[in-house]
């Protein structure tokens, strides 16, 4: 292998384990957000207001230092993209954080990652509904495979019993279809604009709606180091930081790779919830959630274009 090869693979895998870690920190983000949702009777508006305002303004910050100054406010002098933006915030960003949220509450974060996981199904599901785009082969197995998986996880190899809550199911399939929203609203003002910055915004706007709901000062939840520890990890580890080694990983590898990566985030929240939270898997189960993960591999490897 000549130097620039080796060079062009370094930096392939440079990016991969960014997006690798970006991803496992996704994962154990959800596995502390049960403790959150579940155990220290957090209010749902309350947290997603704290975690929303503070992610935000951090990545503000951040953007502030490492990019033009002039590029700070680029997003605000166009109608159009401001608008955008501010979609992004409600219906992609707060309304996931929402679902998700309660679908962890109602049920247990390894099947609400999961379910939130179908987010590229969705995006498939919409680009034939609303661009009349033609279904594919890969289309349609990467849809039964995931149904098939979904199925399984949800009813642990008993068709007619459920493992969680039919709201829960509800809850984890908005995840997936707000998930989606995340994704595609603000595709191309990430692409006009700088990721740090539009999701920082988007954070920030979406903060400002939340504490119209809930705001953060006003009878606040006791707080114990518990709580503090497992919101600020949240907020810090897999808000943050996650988000911006996702960005920076864009800069070294591919799109395809990328997605590779994905499939950390729900296993490593599966993994941490049978160690630490003593969730209980059976085989129908786990089966289930290798379906799922293969399913949406299918899709983003074979069907990216």
């Amino acid at each position: 292998m000549d130097e620039s090869k080796k060079i062009a693979k370094k930096t392939l895998d440079r990016g991969f384990w960014l997006a690798f870690c970006a991803s496992a920190l996704w994962g154990i983000s959800g596995t502390v957000l049960q403790i959150v949702a579940k155990n220290l009777n957090i209010p749902a508006m309350w947290f997603i207001a704290t975690r929303t305002t503070f992610a935000g303004i951090i990545l503000l910050i951040v953007g502030l230092i490492v990019l033009p100054t002039k590029d700070f406010f680029a997003v605000f002098k166009n109608w159009k993209d401001l608008l955008t933006l501010v979609c992004f915030a409600i219906f992609g960003l707060l309304a996931n954080m929402f679902t998700f949220f309660h679908a962890i509450k109602t049920g247990n974060s390894s099947t609400a990652t999961i379910l939130q996981y179908l987010s590229p199904l969705f995006i498939m599901i919409g680009a034939i509904m609303f661009t009349k785009k033609r279904t594919s082969r890969v289309d349609v197995i990467s849809f039964i495979l995931a149904l098939i998986g979904v199925v399984l996880m949800i009813t642990r190899g008993d068709i007619g019993h459920l493992s969680i809550p039919v709201v829960s199911v509800l809850w984890g399939i908005g995840s997936g279809i707000t998930a989606a929203l995340y994704v595609t609203i603000p595709q191309t003002l990430i692409a006009k604009y700088h990721g740090i910055l539009i999701t920082g915004w988007g954070m920030l706007i979406a903060g400002i709606i939340s504490n119209l709901f809930s705001p953060i000062w006003v009878n606040p939840p006791k707080m114990t180091t518990t709580s503090i520890l497992g919101i600020g990890t949240v907020i810090l580890i897999g808000t943050v930081l996650a988000f911006l080694l996702m960005v920076i990983s864009t800069k070294y590898t591919t799109a395809a790779i990328i997605s590779i990566t994905d499939a950390v985030q729900p296993f490593t929240t599966l993994v941490l919830s049978i160690i630490f939270l003593h969730y209980s898997v059976n085989l129908a189960e786990a089966i289930g959630a290798i379906i799922v993960v293969l399913a949406i591999y299918v899709l983003n490897r074979y069907d990216a274009n």
